[in-house]
């Protein structure tokens, strides 16, 4: 019996074999029968050929010859290979749990009878290059039957229709994962990937056994430096990993430390990594999730893709959703990562920031100030880098215990071993890893986050780096949750066990709690509100970029807290610059998202989008501009009808129609129905577009707020004490714009101005007050 199988002269090799660029050889109309005699030989090693003989020298049983017939350039050539073990194993792979249910018997002595030497240089020419250089013989039964089920597999649904009825078990595709040459599982990779991939195929119960073989045949190629092989396998194992919720299980519980160990080895092939970092994605961010162990040991790898060079779009995304995750199920206990995070991002922000300064060179005598203002900010940020760096190191070495043989196995060790915690890992002492704390730990943060915003307030190329770097998921964790009051209350729980447990084993209590650096009543409170306050700070300077906009206006949580926060509702959030930064996000938000729509519709395809929402006024809100009671209803985006009858209205206020005899009844007239015209806008808008704004601008030494403070209470007779009361003020006393001027003044919408107005440079350096009010100008208002 001969399969009719014939076999192109394969020109082309496949530079993506994620995606097959060459056609298949074979037709797709193929007969049942050769099918099942393909499936036969990738089985059983071989198929049997012509009647049952009795030969007692057979050392076959007599059951005949074994081997595959293909049609190549109109000759007939029988192939076959002797196996030398029964079983097919995958030689020096990792073990994940697959178990086959049955042997392979070996195949027959190779018999390989050719007509002709011309014959076997025309069948070495239908080779595809490289697939074949691992086989012991030219011409084999298996590698080729392997081969022909590909092809049928890809040239037809039909085709494939009859491999999955003929494969009810998935036997032929396991056989051919495990087989013990490359190219048999090549080609079964593909297979299986081609099965997966058809949507009309039902899935059968192997789909995890094929998920756990393709893991293992990755893991080996990797270990190989076999890229060609591992993109195929992993493209299958993608694929099994999709569609079986039961193979994703098995991964979870078997499988990571083999991805680990591939995305460790193929750090430089960026289709791998990106195909890595979707699995993991698919497994840990739906039902399942990492556990807390697997997550320390994952974030070495994480933090790569989000921040290397050679990452992709999607594997950029990927890691920063799973790093999400994390965040959100272990809270307080992965306080490392998320520093780490901020870390490495401050580390890198300083980098592209140094380049950049030193591609410009010197700045023009007129910015010789902002010169100074910007190196400063470097400054800063690198001493705050090298300290938040040290934080993560101590924070993790807190968790680590403290012989030495435990340094090999800790979860958190791939992480520290990158830049820029090498340096502060090798020098820490671990002895003083007890004095760190909690509140430590937060100050690091607070000031890693102020850093990040004095660099990158004024640089829009910095801020799209920090919004590809994942900064949104960051400051909405800081936002929303308390992870370091959590931290420093578990450290307070675990330091009163311990002061009991030294108190039933001590004489004298008193004097082991005194000795006790953990002493329940010296754990401080970390900074949580300030936290809150930077981290909303750094937000509203990114939500002038688009894709931040777009990023907070699909969260509905944030924009509820958002909301919340700007009316007075958060608990511990009452700052008015907190307040203030929550309502300019969401104004920056959802005024630009609707001029966007606004300008995209109203073009009807004449004009560019682009161009039309440029041209359109939209207020912009820095950071250097607090809104006055930002939970009043002006302080709302505006349609654009209303927008554009208040505007009209309020430009009509105070205009003189020169062209016609002006008289004081007239002119009565003219202001009257300019206010009625007001009134109706406002009445129509709901009072949402202010008549009038009023900006507030502090002096020497003021500040946005401390300048327009008045103490609440200044009786005194005492010398000095009504000075001093003054200066309190500044922080705790009455902010009369908000609480007095805007109920003289309903209408009015307030703001207050910060600059940089230091009196001398040795306190630091000021900018003129004419760039702050060109700012202003700048913002659209």
């Amino acid at each position: 019996m001969l399969v009719a199988a014939i076999m192109d002269v394969v020109t082309s090799n496949c530079d993506s074999l994620e995606k097959v660029c060459f056609k298949p050889a074979l037709p797709g109309n193929a007969e049942t029968r050769d099918i099942a005699d393909v499936i036969e030989v990738i089985e059983e090693g071989g198929m049997h050929f012509g009647e049952p003989q009795r030969d007692e020298d057979d050392d076959e049983g007599g059951r005949g010859m074994r081997g595959i017939g293909i049609k190549i350039l109109e000759g007939t050539t029988v192939l076959g290979l002797s196996r030398t073990s029964r079983l097919m194993k995958l030689g020096d792979t990792d073990d994940v749990g697959v178990e086959s249910d049955r042997p392979t018997p070996k195949t027959l002595a190779l018999l390989s009878k050719h007509d002709s030497s011309s014959s076997r240089a025309n069948l070495s020419s239908a080779v595809v290059p490289g697939l074949w250089d691992d086989l012991h013989c030219q011409h084999v039964a298996v590698p080729f039957a392997a081969w022909a089920l590909a092809n049928w597999a890809m040239a037809s649904g039909a085709n494939r229709s009859h491999i999955q009825e003929l494969d009810q078990d998935g036997h032929a595709v396991m056989t051919a994962l495990m087989a013990p040459e490359r190219s048999v599982k090549w080609h079964g990779s593909l297979v299986a990937r081609l099965l997966l991939e058809d949507r009309d195929l039902p899935l059968n119960d192997s789909v995890s056994d094929w998920s756990s073989s393709l893991l293992s045949t990755v893991s080996q190629a990797s270990k190989n430096d076999d890229i060609p092989l591992a993109r195929v396998a992993l493209s299958a194992f993608l694929v099994s990993i999709e569609r079986s919720p039961r193979a994703q299980e098995v991964v979870m519980d078997k499988g990571l430390q083999l991805m680990r160990d591939a995305a460790k080895r193929t750090t430089k092939h960026k289709e791998v990594q990106e195909t890595l970092a979707k699995v993991l994605d698919m497994i840990s961010t739906g039902d399942i999730r990492l556990s807390l162990e697997e997550s320390q040991k994952w974030s070495g790898i994480l933090l790569p893709w989000v921040f290397g060079k050679s990452s992709s779009d999607n594997t950029r995304s990927s890691a920063i959703k799973i790093l999400s995750c994390i965040l959100e199920e272990y809270g307080p206990s992965s306080i490392p990562i998320s520093q780490g995070w901020l870390a490495v991002m401050l580390n890198e922000i300083l980098g592209s920031s140094k380049t950049a300064s030193a591609k410009r060179g010197s700045q023009p005598k007129n910015d010789k100030v902002k010169t100074q203002i910007d190196q400063s900010n470097i400054i800063f940020a690198t001493q705050t880098a090298n300290q938040l760096s040290s934080a993560v190191v101590n924070l993790a070495r807190k968790q680590l215990v403290t012989t030495t043989d435990a340094d090999e196995t800790f979860p958190l060790l791939d992480l520290l071993s990158l830049e820029p915690f090498t340096g502060p890992l090798k020098n820490l002492k671990k002895d003083t890893a007890s004095k760190f704390d909690a509140t430590d730990s937060a100050l690091a943060t607070l000031k890693g986050i102020k850093a990040l915003t004095e660099v990158c307030s004024e640089d829009s190329i910095c801020q799209k780096k920090l919004s590809n770097f994942g900064i949104l998921c960051l400051l909405r964790r800081f936002l929303l949750h308390d992870d370091y009051e959590k931290l420093a209350a578990m450290e307070a729980y675990d330091a009163s066990r311990a002061v009991e447990a030294q108190k039933r084993t001590s004489d004298d209590p008193d004097e082991s709690s005194d000795s006790d650096g953990n002493n329940p009543s010296s754990v401080r409170v970390p900074p949580t509100s300030h936290i809150r306050k930077h981290a909303a700070r750094l937000l509203t300077v990114l939500s002038l970029l688009p894709e931040i906009q777009k990023a907070v206006m699909a969260d509905e949580i944030l924009c509820k807290w958002l909301e919340d926060c700007a009316n007075g509702k958060i608990q511990g959030c009452n700052d008015l610059k907190t307040q203030s930064y929550a309502r300019a996000t969401l104004l920056n938000v959802s005024c630009n998202q609707q001029a966007r729509r606004d300008s995209s519709d109203s073009d009807d395809g004449v004009h560019d989008s682009g161009i039309a929402y440029r041209n359109r006024s939209c207020p912009r809100y820095d950071n250097m501009i607090f809104l006055i009671n930002p939970e009043l209803p002006h302080w709302k985006c505006p349609d654009d009808k209303h927008r554009d009858n208040v505007q009209r209205s309020k430009s009509s206020v105070g205009k003189t129609d020169f062209n016609s005899p002006s008289t004081p009844e007239t002119e009565a007239s003219n202001v009257g129905d300019s206010c009625s015209s007001i009134d109706e806008s406002q009445n129509s808008a709901q009072s949402v577009v202010p008549l009038v704004d009023i900006v507030f601008i502090h002096g020497l030494r003021g500040g946005p707020y401390k300048t327009w403070r008045i103490s609440d209470d200044k009786y005194s007779t005492k010398s000095g004490l009504v000075e001093k009361i003054d200066q309190e003020a500044g922080k705790f006393g009455t902010f009369w714009p908000a609480e007095w001027l805007s109920s003289d003044f309903p209408q009015a919408r307030m703001f207050t101005l910060k600059y940089k107005s230091n009196l001398t440079q040795w306190s630091g350096a000021s900018l003129p007050l004419q760039v702050w009010i060109d700012e202003l100008k700048a913002t659209g208002l």
